[in-house]
């Protein structure tokens, strides 16, 4: 006597699990590659930002607008630094045009982040970010 609704015994499905294992392996694979790329634009993102305001802060307690680009780099650098694959190419860029007490200094800080060894279809090779933070120069203070 047959029981409905039972698969019958067999060999009828040897070998799925091989299949199914061939099948979901480049997905599950892409996936992961997906999240690494997502996780280093985030983490870049982060460093670029926090770089920019460093830049900003320590830009805009120097006594001269010359010496503004000089202490943004400097304050700027070591954030970003030592990050090989997450941001490369690192550009900082101070504007003082409005460098007068109760003015502001503002700051640009962007960087590359490389995409080219984690081979996802369609993720291009690199990307530029960047970060711009706009720090205000205390009024009460002289400038030179």
């Amino acid at each position: 006597m047959k029981l409905l609704g039972r698969p019958p015994r067999g060999g009828n499905e040897r070998g799925s699990l091989a299949v199914e294992l061939v099948v979901l392996t480049p997905v599950v694979i892409m996936f992961a590659l997906l999240a690494l790329a997502l996780g280093r634009l985030e983490i870049a993102h982060e460093q670029v930002v926090g770089a920019a305001r460093a830049g900003a802060e320590a830009s805009s307690v120097v006594p001269s607008a010359a010496d503004a680009q000089s202490a943004a780099l400097a304050a700027a650098m070591p954030v970003v630094a030592n990050q090989v694959r997450s941001c490369t190419d690192v550009n900082v860029a101070s504007e003082t045009e409005d460098f007068v007490p109760g003015g502001s200094v503002r700051v640009v800080v962007s960087c590359q982040i490389n995409f080219d060894d984690l081979l996802v279809p369609g993720l291009p090779g690199h990307i530029r970010i960047q970060a711009v933070v706009v720090a205000p120069i205390d009024p009460y203070r002289s400038v030179q």
